[in-house]
């Protein structure tokens, strides 16, 4: 009687043991599916989304560069009265002191350099070296470069002519921008979204899968900025001297590119 308690009793425990490691290796596999899930059953479908708008910001800067002898005290107030003149003429246009900012300054020193002189034996037969004098600072050079963003395309030209005008004697980087890109970065994103579920249906069904988990999703995005080269033409003004014509300039559109890949489970 001792004997078949003794067997049923190890019968149990191994029974109890082999249930207890297949629980442990179900939740060892469902562990590693949600670490890792699908991993070596999934599949990503890409899309892509474009929304073409109008941009609503020129942006473009201005510098002012004073090049002068060795009193800086006096090269920093000409060139600052220029800079605060082309700032003031731009706030009269109707820009707004939020969309005017000191990008740069900069002060540089001008060098002279001088030639080397040889040196030579008494008897004028071989160099023996050279004396070459250390350069000299002889004058420095400011230079201010000041970001401005005009959202009156009517007064851009005016703006651009007007601040040379004004003193300053650089007018680069114009470029016509979305201000805030996130509502178009949206519509784009949903776009994209809608494509990529779509191309992922279609794999599915070409490849006789069923589509399970949406798994990851990566998304990339891609900035379009519009330039123009600017360039000014001179006229004669009733004083003889030149003066910048105002250009005429268009914003055109550009395309905001949302592009996203979806990764998927494969039943």
């Amino acid at each position: 009687m001792d004997y078949k308690i003794k067997n049923i009793l190890i019968g149990a425990g191994a029974l109890g043991i082999l249930m207890l490691a297949s629980a442990a290796l179900l939740y060892a596999n469902y562990y590693g599916r949600s670490i890792e899930p699908s991993s070596f059953r999934s599949f990503s479908a890409a899309g892509e989304g474009r929304i073409v708008a109008i941009p609503d910001v020129a942006v473009f800067t201005f510098s002012v560069i004073t090049e002068g002898g060795k009193d800086i005290a006096l090269l920093q107030s000409q060139n600052t009265d220029k800079v605060n003149k082309a700032i003031e003429f731009v706030k009269a246009k109707g820009v707004e002191t939020k969309d005017i900012k000191t990008q740069s300054y900069n002060l540089s020193p001008r060098y002279q350099y001088y030639s080397c002189r040889e040196i030579l034996p008494d008897d004028g037969t071989n160099v023996v070296g050279k004396v070459c004098p250390p350069a000299e600072i002889v004058g420095y050079t400011i230079t201010q470069t000041v970001q401005v963003k005009a959202r009156d395309f009517n007064k851009v030209g005016d703006i651009l002519s007007g601040v040379i005008a004004q003193g300053a004697n650089n007018v680069s980087q114009l470029s016509f921008e979305i201000d805030d890109q996130s509502a178009i970065q949206e519509q784009a994103r949903e776009q994209a979204i809608m494509k990529a579920k779509a191309r992922a249906e279609k794999v599915a069904s070409a490849a006789g899968f069923s589509i399970g988990r949406l798994l990851g999703i990566d998304e990339g995005y891609t900035p379009y900025r519009v330039y123009n080269t600017l360039d000014y033409a001179k006229t004669e003004s009733s004083s003889g001297a030149q003066a910048p014509v105002a250009s005429t300039v268009e914003p055109g559109s550009q395309e905001v590119v949302v592009s996203v890949t979806l990764r998927y489970e494969i039943k």
